[in-house]
């Protein structure tokens, strides 16, 4: 019995308190890690860029930005992923023109935020920017450019100018809100169905005048060739009758002879027989 209760003594003697507190520290931190893991990674999407928001700190860190992937983080603070991508937003509006006339124009803008300055954008304007800044900058400029132009302007002839005039003006007042715009685009204009017809017809009047003012142009101009070419012709005999003497036709009419003469063909010459003298060559021909 005495040997047993030492035996049981020696046992409880190598019992550690200290490395059983060390794994039941161990697994209550495995466990907090697991509980908190989605407050201390962040895994940034293809496409995307985050703000980090520091709880006990400065709050937004505007310098820099996170870009796509994993990212640890404390677990008191916070970050907002951001698409960086080039999007497209539609907006449908009226719009006057000039004299007045109410127009619905369909707009489209690509735009996307300024990667670099993704921190202010968070924290001067956050994430509803889309409407707050790219859609309101677009209606303003969009109701002033277009009150400019008549609404046959709008509907026809001006229509790229338009959408150049409004690129320029939404882009200087998004960039200063740290937003790019890449293009604005007119994708549909809206007039009242009889003023639309009235203009329709006039630009199809407009067309065949164009069409036959062609026409026109160029049958005067087919004119004005033959003309000249008529009159280089006539220049060029008068030069050559001028300059056809007695003595060089007499010589041409020697040269031939002479020509004729030689080739192997059968033929008979009567002397005198020609005009102005020269031999009369008859071939059997």
């Amino acid at each position: 019995m005495a040997e047993f209760y030492q035996t049981g003594n020696k046992s409880s003697n190598d019992f550690n308190p200290k490395a059983i507190i060390g794994i039941g520290v161990l697994v209550f931190a495995i466990i907090l890690l697991v509980i908190s893991w989605k407050s201390i990674s962040v895994n940034i999407p293809s496409g995307h860029a985050g703000v980090l928001y520091r709880t006990f700190g400065e709050g937004t860190v505007k310098d820099e930005t996170y870009p796509e992937g994993f990212h640890f983080i404390a677990p008191w603070n916070d970050m907002i992923i951001y698409e960086v991508r080039e999007m497209i937003i539609k907006e449908k509006m009226n719009v006057l023109s000039s004299n007045g006339l109410k127009i619905e124009a369909e707009m489209a803008v690509n735009y996307k935020p300024l990667y670099s300055k993704l921190g202010y954008l968070h924290a001067e304007i956050g994430p509803n920017y889309e409407n707050r800044i790219v859609v309101n900058n677009l209606r303003t400029v969009s109701r002033t450019v277009f009150g400019k132009y008549t609404p046959e302007e709008i509907y026809s002839t001006k229509k790229e100018m338009l959408q150049q005039e409004i690129l320029k003006m939404v882009q200087k007042g998004s960039e200063q809100k740290f937003v790019s715009v890449e293009t604005v685009s007119i994708r549909s204009i809206e007039l009242p169905t009889k003023l639309k017809d009235a203009i329709e017809r006039k630009l199809k009047q407009e067309q065949e005048a164009e069409e036959y003012e062609f026409k026109l142009v160029k049958a005067t101009k087919e004119a004005q060739r033959q003309k000249i070419e008529a009159e280089g012709k006539a220049t060029a005999n008068r030069i050559i009758s001028a300059s056809l003497t007695d003595k060089i036709l007499k010589e041409k009419g020697i040269e031939a002879t002479i020509r004729l003469s030689e080739s192997n063909n059968s033929k008979v010459v009567v002397v005198g027989g020609g005009k102005d003298g020269l031999p009369l060559i008859l071939g059997n021909n």
